[in-house]
């Protein structure tokens, strides 16, 4: 029997559907130790970082990654940071194999004058903020104004957006972060405008995530009905819309339908409006787009401007790997081919395809990486893992701790009516997981 070791850093989605496809692929002659290598004292990335916490039922996942976890031969090491507290050439000597489950964490650039001022931040900043990432939780968040403005067409602009249009009552059951939901409590933010470059029928929101937006108690969503209808023709006379396409544009139809009800609270989808320029002195006052139209399949600039006043500005125009030293990158992702970087060392996820698809996504193509990984096996190392390489006194989570962290969340969570309280600071969340 041949038994390897392997080193999946980063616990989020990917590095766990990683763990899987290893677990599945064992037979009586092949067998598998895995080390999940994770930066935070907890695991599960997005899921516990970045998925919105009025959506809990994409959180369930986290039962299945307990199962994978739960697993012979598994092994969570939680608290370590790659690059700091040990090497991507410590684990490549030290493993049979290294996947990169990093993810992307990075959030692109407007690249637009007055992107620096205050009150212009990344979604990247802003969603692990309201989702209590212990590295986010001094992000400068003003919601002192009434309008907030968010660029980009995916769920994160619409969970960006959401978040901040409806009426935080409708989080105070949820996981939501307690310092961001006391600052969302007192927040003056009641009109909030979603922008997206391209028409409606491009846009990347999710059907689902449309669906949602007309059971919003008390906030008016505003959409044009020319406008949607304008798009379903311009698709239609491309040929017969792909279904994901016909969805969008059905759920966007019934929003643009729905009465309002003159609630003080709106959220306006908006399309065909480029970023131009963040207006202001020292803070966010406003921001200018250009004014796009559709011409065939292009998308093209009509010379005309519009000016909204705001307050607050979210960029939620994508990701990009953050890199790391001595792994080869490519536009902001990890460079592969495949999934294969170099030598024993793969990757998965968005670290390798960049920022797209759900978390179910992440299952097939991580099994796909797994694959090629056992093809190139050679013989195995017998390593014995990489504790010793780590600072004196150096505390390690494992996956006893994380139960215990988990354990302590979810009863205080429930005291308060909510699945889990979160704690933000890495010293209590250290401190919670011993015994």
């Amino acid at each position: 029997m041949s038994k390897y070791k392997v080193a999946i850093v980063g616990a989020g989605p990917s590095g766990f559907f990683a763990t899987q496809a290893l677990q599945n692929s064992q037979t009586d002659d092949l067998k598998f130790e895995i080390d999940m290598i994770e930066r935070l004292p907890t695991p599960w990335g997005l899921v516990r970082s970045g998925v919105a916490p009025d959506h809990p039922k994409i959180k369930t996942v986290s039962k299945v990654f307990e199962k994978i976890a739960a697993e012979p031969g598994f092994r969570f090491l939680g608290n370590i940071d790659l690059g700091k507290d040990i090497t991507i050439e410590n684990l490549r000597d030290r493993y049979d194999a290294v996947v990169l489950a990093t993810g992307s964490g990075l959030g692109r650039k407007l690249g637009i004058p007055g992107e620096e001022l205050r009150g212009s931040l990344s979604a990247a900043d802003f969603v692990p903020w309201y989702n209590g990432h212990p590295d986010y939780v001094n992000v400068d968040v003003p919601l002192d104004g009434k309008v907030a403005v968010i660029i980009g067409a995916g769920n994160v602009a619409m969970d960006c957006g959401r978040i901040l249009a409806i009426n935080p009552e409708e989080l105070d059951s949820t996981d939501t972060a307690p310092h961001a939901l006391a600052a969302l409590h007192k927040s003056s933010i009641r009109e909030v405008h979603i922008a997206a470059r391209r028409g409606a029928e491009h846009a990347a929101f999710t059907a689902p995530e449309l669906r949602d937006l007309p059971k919003l108690e008390h906030t008016d969503v505003h959409l044009n009905a020319d406008e949607v209808a304008q798009a379903l023709a311009r698709a239609s006379a491309l040929g017969e819309p792909e279904k994901e396409v016909r969805n969008n544009l059905e759920a966007m139809r019934i929003i643009a339908e729905n009465p309002l009800a003159g609630r003080d609270r709106s959220l306006h989808l908006q399309f065909l409006l480029a970023p131009k320029e963040i207006v202001g002195s020292e803070r966010v006052e406003g921001i200018t787009f250009s004014i796009n139209r559709v011409d065939g399949e292009k998308v093209v600039d009509t010379g005309e401007t519009l000016t909204i006043s705001c307050q607050l500005v979210i960029s939620a125009i994508g990701y990009t790997a953050e890199p790391l030293a001595s792994v080869p990158e490519d536009k902001g992702k990890i460079k592969n081919i495949d999934g294969r970087v170099e030598g024993n060392m793969y990757v998965v996820g968005w670290a390798k395809r960049g920022p797209s698809g759900v978390v179910g996504t992440n299952k097939s193509d991580a099994a796909d990486v797994i694959k090629l990984l056992i093809e190139d096996l050679n013989a195995p190392k017998n390593s014995q893992g990489i504790e010793d390489l780590l600072p004196a006194g150096h505390v390690v989570v494992d996956q006893e701790k994380w139960l215990r962290i988990n354990a302590s969340e979810v009863a205080a969570g429930e005291a308060l009516g909510k699945p889990r309280l979160k704690e933000v600071s890495r010293e209590k969340l250290l401190s919670l997981g011993e015994a």
